[in-house]
């Protein structure tokens, strides 16, 4: 998939929910790759940024757009890997302060777990 068509579906469908991309392209754009290239691998498109083990079931909470981007953004201005972010954020009128990890430590052990069996 073209990633500027792929940048630009994703920003018309977002936008209109309140979620527009970091406008550093340069990271959008290597997200975005690494997003379809976990699509390739797992079939299904989860965070770059975290653990997945390439079982839906354990990694649903992970597939982008996460569970944790809505709060993650309210919260913080930023989704945990920076794709989406609020327009403040954006604008430099929110401190671009270090997401936590939301993601439950049980689910973070059992992805590694079944991650590094795999290999």
């Amino acid at each position: 998939m073209d990633i500027q068509a792929f940048y630009d579906k994703l920003k018309q469908l977002h936008e209109k929910k309140g979620f527009y991309f970091n406008k550093d392209k340069d990271v959008v754009f290597d997200l975005l790759q690494a997003l379809l290239t976990n699509r390739d691998r797992y079939g299904y498109m989860c965070c770059p940024c975290r653990i997945a083990c390439g079982e839906r079931e354990y990694d649903q909470d992970i597939i982008c757009p996460c569970d944790y981007r809505a709060p993650d953004v309210e919260e913080f201005g930023s989704c945990f890997c920076k794709l989406y972010v609020s327009p403040e954020w954006n604008e430099g009128k929110i401190h671009h302060d270090f997401i936590p990890e939301r993601r439950s430590q049980e689910k973070i052990d059992k992805a590694l777990e079944i991650f590094l069996d795999e290999e």
